[in-house]
């Protein structure tokens, strides 16, 4: 009889349970910690095409990976709030390099080429994706791979080969759903709950599915936290 008078004691004054109050100062000080990281300066440091001209590691690594115009640079400029970072990334001669961005000396952003290239020349393509395949398969500092997957389209198969490489190489991925403004919320619903199917038996794949908009900001705070915990000590 008590315990059921005080249950309905906590529901009538609207006290939280204190299981529920520390999750929830958990999860506020990890945004907090997404959001000071990714306020300090990021800048560009170099853009490499061919193997030997990668940077010697010294942060832990993040490599931003997706089809052709899934929206990498968009995302990469709302993380860090810069509107222009990740131009440089877009100007011609850069488009075919694996581009290194520095966040605040803790943390290396990696903006891989697009993969889908459906315009370029086959031995281009082979080029491109020959860069990418060795320096995700033998990068000792790549901590993730964030995986983006347009919202509008869910995976495809070149997503799915891709997913494939990184789990043969050990490689841990995340997918983030990208452009989630632009469909209505069940839609967004059943993408995120199909995608979550076509991970759970993956060896490499993270566990949580972030659905995200550059334009409006949803989901930002989240990969920021998650990105965070990655990154080396202040």
């Amino acid at each position: 009889m008590g315990d059921h008078a005080q249950d309905g004691g906590q529901a009538l004054t609207g006290e939280i349970p204190d299981d529920e109050q520390a999750a929830r100062l958990v999860e506020a000080t990890r945004l907090e910690e997404g959001r000071l990281l990714f306020a300090k300066e990021c800048t560009f440091l170099l853009g490499v095409a061919q193997l030997d001209q990668l940077p010697p590691g010294s942060l832990p690594e993040v490599a931003f990976a997706g089809r052709s115009n899934v929206g990498k640079s968009s995302l990469i400029n709302a993380l860090t709030g810069r509107l222009t970072l990740a131009r440089t990334s877009n100007t011609p001669g850069r488009t075919q390099q694996i581009n290194f961005f520095d966040l605040g000396g803790r943390l290396m952003l990696i903006d891989l080429p697009g993969y889908g290239f459906a315009q370029a020349p086959k031995q281009q393509v082979r080029q491109w994706t020959r860069l990418v395949d060795d320096y995700l398969r033998g990068r000792v500092d790549l901590r993730r791979v964030c995986l983006l997957i347009d919202s509008r389209h869910g995976l495809k198969p070149p997503d799915l080969t891709v997913m494939a490489m990184l789990d043969k190489a050990a490689v841990t991925y995340q997918i983030v759903l990208t452009k989630a403004d632009k469909i209505g919320a069940q839609a967004l619903a059943d993408v995120h709950g199909a995608t979550l199917l076509q991970i759970a038996k993956r060896t490499a794949a993270h566990p949580l599915v972030l659905a995200t908009s550059s334009e409006k900001g949803a989901g930002i705070p989240e990969l920021r936290a998650e990105l965070a915990a990655l990154a080396s000590s202040a």
